[in-house]
Parts: structure tokens; sequence; C-alpha cells
């Protein structure tokens, strides 16, 4: 029999979803009915803590998850082996938030003491030992201690070879990072042949989750991986064209377009040689965008042409609606107005027949706004106007439709610069639907040096329990919004 979903479970679920601030209090109230069973600093009050630190830390708020770890880590050592092995782990995740939030000395000094613990604990030879070694590798390598980080990986590798453990994949990807950073003059990947294939495939995902940080660097790193992961699972792995895509992205990020190019062309080549014709309608569009960036608009034309005509083929009015939409941005792009304003009209035609709210109205907003754009301000304002009565408030086509509308109210053929006010107006209203409606007299919200700055003024005096409600909700809900909207500082 299934067992029930446990809060963190639930939590999680709705951080998936984008729901952050709903997981984050679901959390809250978690917190107290454990706090009022089992009582404060009892094991299962450390958990709940942990929880709350893991959600916030992944999703990008190491600051706040700092506390909760904190606390977590506040309690007596447990008699209980298995309750003081959670202490341990409650100790490296502090450690963690504590370097992603920028405090690396802070992170390294509780690393080391966690490393003596887990000494203790577990002995030099056993896989809990490796897994603070492999941490602390990871922070000499951002701090710059190349020597000293090889040493700490060299030992975490041997370590988890020698049991057998599966983490050995992201002790490899690691080990190539440190390696690529002192020159990159020996093999990044060495023994991948000796591995099985699913070992292998971790290795590579390792790579990319851990990929981002420093473009040039992991650029180096993904495009010997696709060497090597080719060789090893063949071309036409999954692995093999998760990677490429990786490298593609990259490339983009450190301006080689060309780089870009060629990588989605071996994957489109790999979903075309396979059949998978949904797949390479997808790496058409990649690729489609990608040649544009490059300057090459003939090619990029042509690679929508293409897309469609395989939408078409399969009979999937989503996806011929999706690349008309993208095909006739483009065409606005490169000059070509009136094969623009055809293809997207035939994107909201098309999307218009199919059941989904989301993309009929990213298509109508893409019109409106080509509309705009082309002085006939009244057809535009309805077209915005329907594309927004589909879209979630917070989704960044609607902020854009939003912003260009503010525009067309005030006559004005352009609302480009509106984006700002737009986003700062659905962050209000976001926030002002979960707080008492009394509480706050006003609520300024503006982006200020590409961030969210918010403001506010109490109509009354809160409760304890409300400003503690109030603080974790402007945090989670910039947060939030810095997610779902990309306004990544």
């Amino acid at each position: 029999m299934a067992t029930a979903p446990t809060a963190i479970d639930l939590a999680l679920a709705l951080a998936r979803e984008g729901r952050l601030v709903d997981a984050e209090q679901l959390l809250h109230r978690e917190l107290q009915a454990t706090e009022e069973r089992c009582g404060r600093g009892s094991p299962q009050w450390a958990s709940v803590h942990c929880d709350l630190g893991n959600l916030l830390y992944g999703t990008g708020q190491a600051h706040r998850a700092i506390e909760h770890f904190r606390a977590a880590c506040s309690i007596p050592v447990p008699q209980d082996p298995e309750t003081h092995k959670d202490l341990i782990t409650y100790r490296l995740n502090l450690a963690m938030a504590l370097a992603a939030a920028g405090r690396p000395a802070e992170a390294e000094a509780e690393l080391r003491h966690n490393l003596q613990e887990r000494l203790s604990f577990y002995g030099r030879e056993h896989p809990g030992y490796a897994f603070g070694l492999e941490t602390l590798a990871e922070l000499l390598l951002d701090r710059g201690d190349l020597a000293a980080a090889r040493e700490a990986i060299e030992e975490t590798v041997a370590n988890f070879w020698n049991n057998g453990h599966e983490r050995v994949a992201t002790a490899l990807a690691l080990r190539a990072r440190i390696i690529q950073a002192s020159g990159g003059h020996e093999p990044l990947f060495h023994g991948l042949d000796r591995l099985p294939d699913e070992i292998v495939s971790s290795t590579a995902h390792a790579v990319i989750r851990a990929s981002g940080g420093h473009p040039e660097l992991d650029k180096a790193i993904l495009a010997r991986l696709a060497e090597a992961v080719e060789a090893r699972l063949g071309p036409d792995h999954e692995t093999t064209l998760a990677v490429l895509s990786q490298l593609a992205n990259i490339s983009h990020h450190t301006g080689d377009e060309p780089g870009r190019v060629a990588a989605i062309q071996r994957v489109l080549a790999s979903y075309l040689r396979q059949g998978r014709t949904e797949e390479a309608i997808h790496a058409l569009q990649g690729l489609a965008m990608a040649q544009s960036d490059a300057g090459d608009w003939a090619a990029s034309l042509g690679s929508y042409a293409q897309a469609h005509a395989h939408a078409q083929s399969l009979g999937r009015p989503d996806l011929a609606a999706q690349v008309l939409r993208n095909w006739g941005i483009a065409l606005s792009t490169a000059g070509q107005t009136a094969e623009a304003e055809r293809r997207l009209r035939e994107a909201v035609a098309v999307a218009e027949t199919g059941h989904d709210p989301e993309l009929l109205g990213r298509t109508r907003i893409a019109l409106g706004l080509f509309l705009q754009h082309t002085q006939r301000l009244a057809e535009a304002r309805q077209v915005v106007e329907a594309g927004l009565a589909t879209l979630d408030p917070a989704h960044p086509d609607a902020i854009m439709g939003r912003g260009h509308l503010t525009a067309m109210l005030e006559n004005r053929s352009c609302g480009c610069g509106n984006t700002p006010d737009a986003v700062a107006a659905a962050f209000r209203e976001f926030v002002l639907a979960r707080l008492p409606q009394d509480l706050l007299s006003r609520l300024d919200v503006e982006i200020k040096d590409n961030d969210l700055s918010v403001n506010v003024a109490l109509n009354r005096e809160p409760t304890p329990a409300e400003l503690d409600h109030l603080n974790n909700l402007i945090q989670s809900a910039t947060a939030e919004f810095r997610r779902r909207l990309r306004l990544y500082t």
C-alpha cells in the first residue's frame, strides 16, 4: 500500500509547479506543528528545519537557508546512530549554504569540522567520509586552491571507486573541472571506459549540472566530454545529445555562435536519423535562433520553414502554432513585415483550434505586439487583451503584453520600456492576495538595478506571526518572480 506523501514531498511538488511561496508556508506550518508536538530542539524539529533549508537552498535563497540549517545543527548530539548521522548531514548542508551565500571562509571552517565528525563516525575508508571530502574539494576549487582541491578530489574518487559507490560519477565530474582549471593538460575523463553505462551517464549529467558559472571553462570541459561520451555510448545516445545541447547553450553564453550552431546540428542529425520528428522540430527552432544570432537570417528562416513542414506532417496543431509564432517573430525582426503578419495570424488561427490556453495567449500576444509596432493600435489592443485573458499574470509573455497594453491605453505605439512597471504590478497583485486586507497601507514595488525593490508601509501593528509571514512572503515572492520571470541579477 502506498504511503501518504510527507510535508517535504508536498512542498517540493509545489515548488516544481512554481508555487514557492505556498511550499514555504506549508513547511512553516509543519515546523510549528512539530515544535508543539515534539518540542523545540528535538530531532524531529531539526529535521523540519533541514527541510526548510533544503527548499530555500534549492531555490536560490542560500542566505535564508543558513538560519534553518544552523537551527538544525543546534540540537544536542543524539545517542541514536541514525539521528547522529542526520546531524552530520545538517552540518554539511550548512557549509554548502554558506559557500553559496558568498561566505567561503565560514564554509571551509564548517566543512573541516564536519570532516572530523565524519572521520570519527565513519572512518576514512567509508563513503560517508568521502561525501564531506568531495564538498571540500569543490570549495577549494572555488577559492582557487587547485593543488589542495586536486588532492582532496583524488582521495574522494578513490574512496567511491573502491567502494563501488555510484557517487563516483559526481566526483569524476568535479575532478574534470579541477584538471581543466589547472590547465587541462591531461585527460579529463580517464577511466570512463571501465565504468558501467549508467555511471558514464551520471558523470556526464553531473558535468552538465555544474556548468554555467564559468562559461569558457565549461565549454572546454563539455567539448571534451562530448567526444568521450560519443566514443563510449554512441552519437545517438540520450546522454550524448544532452551533452551536445548543453555545449550549444554554453557556446551561446561565450559568444561562440558558430560552435552553438554546430552542436545543435549534431543533435538535429541524430533526431532525424532516429525518426524523432517532434524532437527534431524543437531542435530546428533552436537552430533557427542560433543562426539568427550568428547573423545568417536566410538559414534561420529556412530552419523555421523546415520545422513548420515537419509539424504539419505530424498533424499537431500545437507544434504548428508554436513554430508559426516563432517564425513570424523572426520574419518581423528580419524586416519581412507582410510575411510576418501572415504567419502570426496563422499561428493564432491554428492555436484557436487547440486546447492549450497558454499557447493561445502567447500567439495572441505576439500578434498584438506586431500590430502595435505597425501602428494599428485599436486592433492590437483587442488582440493583446484577448491574449492576457488566457495567460498566468506572472507569465513572461503576459508581463510583456501588459506593458505594451499600458502604452496602447496611452495611445503610444510601443510599450517595450514598460515591462518593469508591468512586473511590479504583477508582483504587487501576487503579494497582496496572500496578506490580510487591512495589514498594509502601501506596497511599493519597482525594478531597480535589474532586480525587484520592495517597500511596505503598515496600516496597523502586526502580530509577531503576521510580521514573520510578511517578511517570509516578500522574500519568497522575490525569489519566485526572479525564477518565473527570469529576472536574474
